[in-house]
């Protein structure tokens, strides 16, 4: 079983900062990647940010120069740092593990619940 317990969403004004965080736990051997995506309301799913276990990292061109992604391989944690946000930034924002299963090996993917990311003007 793996679990991904995600935080940091809220309410913020337009230009404000938030961070978000993802905890993986559970039968996990080793997590290659650890990313961000967010859907807003009536749009596709779109990939916001990813970094891998040996850093390597691909942002969206739209929130290049405002998110900063960084990971923690000794907790299996990834979190995302945005600042300037803006009103388009409101979504749902899921986390995301490629990883190895300590069972089954792998790999696999998996989502967690999402968490609620509004941005007012």
């Amino acid at each position: 079983q793996v679990q991904l317990v995600e935080s940091g969403g809220g309410l913020v004004q337009a230009g404000g900062s938030l961070r978000l965080s993802c905890a993986a736990s559970g039968s996990i051997f080793r997590i290659n990647a650890m990313g961000w995506y967010r859907q807003a309301p009536g749009k596709q799913r779109e990939l916001v940010a990813v970094i891998s276990s040996g850093g390597s990292t691909n942002i969206a061109d739209s929130v290049k120069g405002r998110f900063t992604i960084a990971r923690d391989n000794a907790k299996n944690t990834v979190n995302l740092q945005m600042d300037s946000l803006k009103p388009e930034d409101t979504a749902v924002y899921y986390c995301k593990i490629l990883y190895y299963s300590a069972l089954t090996y792998g790999p696999y993917d998996y989502w967690g619940q999402g968490t609620q990311v509004t941005v007012s003007s």
